[in-house]
């Protein structure tokens, strides 16, 4: 199974991708897609071309988006949301499955404790793909929300074979 993990970002937009084979994960490929434009509508369409071309180009099987948290600055979380609806479609219309993962689930996920700071995240990534090179904090975090996806993707998967078993 490939796994596209994506950092939800305006200005940057961290995505990697790993490889799963029951449970060994490989790196793939990581980056930042960076928004280019004068206006908000340049920018989203700078996103969602740099993104098609990753996930035409890599060809994943699944997706995990990060959820948007809200802070005081509106104007900012909408514009976000914004960026967020470009991470959600391109793997949509490429016709991925996607989960959505809150920061805390994510982080748990990879350190095993909700309240990692972004250096323990990136170093629990560099810990369970050696050797790897990350091209900044969003594409890490991408890395780790491929890896937090690829557990709950695995999980449920395991629970439909299980319950597939038992109803035959």
């Amino acid at each position: 199974m490939r796994v596209l993990g994506i950092d939800p970002g305006l200005r940057n937009l961290g995505w990697g991708v790993i490889d799963v084979v029951g449970v060994k994960i490989s790196h793939v490929a990581n980056g930042v897609c960076r928004s280019d434009g004068d206006d908000l509508s340049e920018r989203l369409l700078s996103l969602f071309n740099q993104l098609s071309e990753i996930v035409t180009r890599l060809a994943p099987d699944t997706a995990g988006v990060e959820q948007t948290f809200v802070n005081k600055d509106g104007a900012g979380t909408l514009k976000l949301g914004q960026a967020r609806g470009i991470a959600m479609l391109v793997p949509a219309r490429a016709g991925l499955s996607i989960g959505e993962y809150a920061p805390n689930t994510v982080k748990k996920s990879v350190v095993g404790v909700g309240h990692a700071d972004k250096k323990q995240v990136e170093h629990m990534v560099r810990l369970q793909l050696p050797g790897v090179e990350i091209h900044g904090p969003d594409a890490a975090d991408a890395l780790a929300i491929a890896i937090c996806h690829s557990h709950h993707a695995q999980s449920a998967g395991r629970l439909q074979a299980a319950m597939a078993k038992a109803g035959a």
